[in-house]
């Protein structure tokens, strides 16, 4: 397995991540939470932060989803998410993964913050792709999540298409963006860019984790404040390790104050 190595260098206010870049097979519930646990288990160690893909328990398979989603789904008190909150606590590791959630009635592409003390956190994805509107409900709130490994902003797959939603996020204090996703193959250059891009516009890290393998592209990343790329992935399975010093985001908006220049008002009422 590939381990893809940061160029910085670990400082005292550095955090230390792994992005597990991993498969995900539709509808096997079981073998997917194992094999993510086994991971987890294999290369937390040191790692503040661990991220892993976009409904990696369930699978990212809109068609088994629509006729097993009922079966396949957890609430958020059930085992999957106690079962990634004990591996937190164990690893000491804050760790953030992708799971079908159920609510009642609802379906919900949720991404969750399993805090080493046992905190949960999720964030529902707000922004759906047309293709998943009719399977899930949409989130109603964007979170940023204190943890041990810095301040979690949470966006999901296609919302990296969103720079509002990103700078949203940093205006709430986000330090990393951390975006789970499941990006198929012909797309992969809007992860990249999109990543990237959103790291540089608001001056934070960015974080995107993919799926691999069953048509999923891979190319995982970890950018910096400048938009720089501290460490990717290829397409298939592999571990992607990098240390963020999150002074940089300081000595970067002082560099380009631009967060602080923004003019909301103008954007809001421009004459067109």
């Amino acid at each position: 397995m590939f381990v893809a190595c940061s160029r910085a260098r670990r400082r005292d206010n550095a955090i230390e991540i792994v992005v597990l870049q991993m498969a995900a097979h539709a509808g096997e519930l079981s073998a997917n939470v194992d094999r993510l646990a086994e991971l987890v288990r294999k290369h937390a160690d040191g790692a503040e932060l661990v991220v892993a893909p976009e409904l990696v328990t369930s699978g990212y398979d809109l068609d088994v989803l629509a006729r097993r989603g009922r079966e396949l789904a957890e609430p958020l008190d059930g085992p999957t998410a106690a079962r990634v909150s004990e591996l937190a606590t164990e690893t000491g590791a804050t760790l953030v993964f992708g799971m079908l959630e159920r609510d009642g009635e609802a379906l919900y592409d949720t991404a969750v913050v399993a805090a080493p003390d046992g905190h949960l956190v999720p964030y529902r994805k707000s922004h759906l792709y047309p293709t998943e509107s009719e399977l899930f409900a949409a989130g109603t709130e964007l979170v940023v999540a204190p943890t041990p490994a810095g301040r979690l902003g949470m966006m999901i797959c296609f919302e990296h298409a969103f720079p509002d939603v990103a700078t949203a996020l940093a205006l709430r204090g986000a330090q990393i963006l951390v975006i789970p996703s499941a990006v198929p193959f012909g797309y992969e250059h809007l992860l990249t860019l999109r990543t990237r891009a959103r790291a540089q516009d608001n001056q934070v890290f960015a974080v995107g984790c993919n799926l691999a393998g069953n048509g999923f592209c891979g190319r995982s990343l970890v950018a910096d404040p400048r938009g720089e790329v501290l460490a990717e992935a290829g397409t298939e399975e592999t571990v992607v390790r990098a240390t963020l010093d999150l002074a940089a985001i300081e000595r970067e908006r002082e560099r380009e104050p631009a967060l602080r220049l923004r003019q909301p008002d103008l954007y809001r009422h421009g004459r067109l």
